[in-house]
């Protein structure tokens, strides 16, 4: 039997949160190599799962059904299925929450489950579960962490001041830009100004 107790912190709101590990579709993009499948009329749904234990690569294709409890931001996960080789069975349940995390805005999602294997591949899935496992959670944690979270990168500049601070702005940004404009002589146009004034040292020679 492999047992699995996981927390995942995520940095941001219980309610965005909720929303994805929910959905079925988005929780299945979050793990490597699994696909979801056909959906059924009790609400459960068909889904595969390819997992690697060092050299070798196991197709499992299952039918889960998912009950959840949204007041609470609870849910309860069932599995079962086989091996693509028909050889090895497994029967699966886990139970999921999310709850506030330490810092305002996040949460933390609390993973509790046991799969119980029978057949060919069970010694050989049993024995590399804890790496397994534990691979599967930190790649399952950024995916989820990047669906939750968003992209500020994208988002457009703020507006320029206005006001008397964006008049400063703008009578500094035209000083500074006169002084670094040539004149069509050459000269700086702080040196034109100059001559302009009749202060030009050549002059006054």
């Amino acid at each position: 039997m492999i047992s699995i107790a996981e927390e995942i912190a995520v940095p941001s709101p219980p309610k965005r949160v909720w929303e994805v590990v929910s959905n079925p579709s988005e929780v299945v993009a979050c793990i490597n190599g699994a696909e979801l499948g056909e959906a059924h009329d009790d609400g459960s749904f068909d889904g595969t799962l390819v997992v690697k234990f060092g050299a070798m690569k196991v197709s499992f294709a299952a039918r889960v059904a998912l009950d959840l409890t949204e007041s609470d931001h609870e849910g309860r996960l069932s599995a079962r299925g086989r091996d693509g080789q028909g050889g090895t069975r497994f029967n699966a349940r886990a139970k999921f929450r999310v709850t506030e995390g330490d810092g305002p805005g996040d949460s933390r999602v609390s993973v509790l489950g046991e799969v119980q294997l029978n057949g060919r591949l069970a010694p050989l899935v049993e024995s590399g579960a804890g790496a397994m496992v534990s691979r599967m959670t930190r790649e399952f944690s950024a995916e989820l962490i990047q669906r939750c979270v968003p992209d500020t990168s994208q988002q457009p500049a703020p507006p320029p001041p206005t006001g008397l601070l964006g008049r400063l702005r703008a009578w500094w940004t035209r000083i500074l830009t006169r002084r670094q404009k040539p004149s069509p002589s050459g000269e700086s146009a702080t040196a034109a100004a100059t001559k302009e004034a009749g202060n030009d040292p050549a002059q006054a020679q």
